[in-house]
């Protein structure tokens, strides 16, 4: 099983991303989508999930306004569009994958079943 994160960058505060994750090697449709990310010297966080079949999303508060998850299940592949930028967004984002078919999601580490490597996002004029 392979995920992979792209889009990640230095952008401006206020300014947006898209973080784009393949996947390859598992049953893409079966599984939640889970964004994640880790600031310098913090823990790992939930930033957003979306369910296998895309009925069900969740956000933390933090991003909520301002980041959209979406999947397409026909090119196995999640998004995650972050709009309005502020330093504190600064992060590795990980995609991860949860075995979970149903209209649920969850942003647990402990119920991750495969993690991509992380993708860099820097806020910061």
């Amino acid at each position: 099983v392979q995920l992979v994160e792209s889009g990640g960058g230095l952008v401006q505060p206020g300014g947006s991303l898209r973080l784009s994750c393949e996947a390859s090697g598992l049953e893409f449709f079966t599984h939640a989508m889970i964004w994640f990310r880790q600031a310098p010297g913090q823990e790992r966080e939930g930033v957003s999930c979306i369910s296998a079949n895309e009925g069900f999303t969740k956000y933390a508060d933090s991003v909520k306004g301002r980041f959209t998850i979406s999947r397409d299940n026909a090119l196995n592949m999640a998004y995650l569009e972050m709009n309005d930028l502020k330093p504190e967004d600064t992060a590795v984002y990980y995609c991860a994958a949860e075995n979970r078919y149903s209209n649920r999601c969850l942003m647990v580490i402990s119920e991750v079943d495969h993690w991509g490597k992380g993708a860099p996002v820097i806020v910061s004029s």
